[in-house]
């Protein structure tokens, strides 16, 4: 007796759609992938290209119409209407019809690329005409005798004397214009070596000096080196940059954060670093603090014990008002 062979089922893939298709006899349509899976539109105008596609020819698809059908607002489908038509599914074009109405015709494409080329008419090169023969003459030698007997025959007719037409050669195109020269590149100016430089950059300096910053700068200075050894500045370097390190120190920059500004990703190889000190101090020189806005404190009224803000104790304005109304004396309307 024969094995009976059992083939394993296919595995359905783990992740990702499955798809179960039914053989469809009736009631279809066939939808290009163009549409379907186009990636430029939206979900709305992708599901209402695929409906109209799936219409009969001379169904109605305005606005009005399609809003009557789907949950989808008048401005929503007319938004998906603009995606197609931009894209090419969709054409709308204004006809003139019978009895002088005007009526809107709309092509649904399901391939627009196709139908575009399609669109465009092939150039058919047509030949010239060639010029038609003209009479030929008939050549009679002077010298050679004629005989009176014989009659002579011509080659062709001669036809009676008519206007000539001439046909002019088509002119030659015009040759094009030589390119212009690209202009010539304007002189480099590279100063001397003699000449003057600019003088640099002035060093900050702090707003309200005082003794105890210029300490504190002058202590961060010294100190880079423990950090940094690269940066191992002498005490001429030190005095002169301690304004600057100042500066930083008055605008509210902490001692840690100026020394990472000043030592930070220095270049190798290092040969000047009070230069580069100097350097970085003056560009990148943070904002000063702005001010503080000074707050008014709160007083209690001396009428009716209610809080306001003045920078001295007293009466609210409503009190205020009230004495003023008070200390009038009163008057009398006559008439």
């Amino acid at each position: 007796m024969d094995t009976q062979q059992i083939s394993a089922p296919s595995r359905a893939p783990s992740a990702g759609v499955v798809h179960i298709n039914i053989r469809l006899t009736d009631g279809y349509s066939i939808i290009s992938n163009r549409l379907s899976q186009h990636r430029d539109m939206s979900l709305l105008a992708i599901g209402l290209g695929t409906h109209i596609q799936s219409l009969p020819a001379g169904r109605r698809i305005g606005v009005k119409a399609l809003a009557a059908i789907f949950p989808e607002s008048e401005a929503r489908i007319a938004a998906a209407l603009r995606e197609l038509e931009h894209h090419g599914f969709l054409r709308r074009t204004r006809e003139r019809v019978q009895g002088g109405r005007v009526a809107t015709r709309t092509e649904s494409y399901n391939h627009p690329e196709a139908a575009a080329r399609r669109a465009v008419p092939q150039l058919v090169r047509v030949p010239e005409p060639e010029p038609e023969p003209g009479p030929v003459p008939v050549a009679v030698q002077a010298s050679a005798p004629v005989q009176a007997s014989a009659p002579v025959q011509a080659s062709a007719p001669v036809p009676a004397s008519g206007p000539v037409v001439v046909r002019e050669p088509a002119p030659a195109p015009p040759a094009p214009a030589p390119p212009a020269p690209d202009p010539a590149p304007a002189p480099r100016l590279v100063p001397s070596a003699a000449a003057p430089k600019p003088p640099p950059p002035p060093l900050p300096f702090p707003r309200r000096p005082s003794a105890s910053l210029f300490d504190e700068a002058a202590r961060l200075l010294a100190g880079l080196q423990v950090s940094a050894p690269l940066f191992a500045l002498s005490g001429v370097d030190v005095e002169r940059l301690t304004p600057g390190v100042a500066a930083w120190l008055e605008r509210g920059v902490r001692p840690d954060a100026v020394r990472v500004a000043l030592t930070d990703d220095p270049p190798v190889p290092l040969r000047h670093p009070a230069k580069l000190v100097r350097h970085r101090l003056v560009a990148l020189l943070p904002p000063p603090v702005p001010a503080a806005v000074p707050v008014v404190p709160l007083q209690n009224c001396d009428d009716c014990d209610r809080a306001f803000r003045s920078p001295v104790p007293g009466c609210c304005g409503e009190c205020r008002d009230v004495r003023a109304f008070a200390d009038d004396e009163p008057c009398l309307l006559g008439a």
